[in-house]
């Protein structure tokens, strides 16, 4: 690149403004991948938690519906009338330019249950209640996953892009600016020797 380029004043500003601002870029680009970082590793472990509840309360609500099922029999018919679930809604925030999604689950009355207290029993209750809770903490898990996948992706691009600046960029540039400075410097000394050429062949005329 330095060798295509003529080294002039002009373009040796230029040439140290691309550097000031690729230089700038890579801090910023450092900073926000820093900052993904750490969002990313905080829903890691908020992920984990949110696995440990679930997998609890999924195993307390199947111990619960055995039981129902044993004292009321298989409850495959009661189970019907649970209805489909459609309050399920997902909105966007922004990470450092990453949309993240938030996930939400709208919250319905669960006693009594859809299936009828005459035809149910306690046992049949605190199931339906329990795979609700399930049913709230995997969504909130489904958010979580989904944050961390897309801020995963972004610190691979936003690092790719900083290694590239830091790598590639950055060293030309200086490459570049050592270039034009050294030539300049050299033209600098050329024409000073000339002046002081022709200044003794001046003196010597006049002598």
């Amino acid at each position: 690149m330095s060798n295509q380029i003529v080294p002039t004043k002009g373009n040796l500003l230029a040439t140290k403004k691309s550097l000031e601002l690729s230089l700038t870029g890579f801090e910023l680009l450092d900073r926000k991948r820093n900052i993904l970082v750490r969002e990313m590793m905080a829903l890691i472990d908020r992920a984990s938690s949110i696995q440990g509840k679930i997998d609890k309360t999924y195993e307390e609500a199947y111990a619960l519906l055995q039981r129902a099922n044993i004292t009321l029999g298989i409850c495959s018919q009661m189970a019907q009338t649970v209805p489909i679930e459609d309050g399920l809604n997902v909105a966007y925030r922004s990470v450092m330019g990453v949309e993240i999604p938030m996930v939400s689950l709208e919250k319905k009355e669960m006693i009594p249950a859809p299936f009828g207290l005459h035809s149910s029993n306690i046992l049949l209750d605190q199931a339906y209640e329990k795979f609700t809770e399930a049913k709230q903490l995997t969504a909130e898990l489904a958010e979580v996953e989904n944050s961390v996948y897309r801020l995963a992706d972004a610190v691979k691009k936003t690092q790719k892009r900083a290694n590239a600046l830091k790598n590639i960029m950055i060293p030309r540039f200086q490459s570049t600016v050592k270039f034009i400075t050294d030539a300049l410097e050299e033209k600098d000394r050329e024409e000073f020797s000339r002046l002081k050429v022709i200044k003794k062949q001046k003196t010597n005329k006049t002598a």
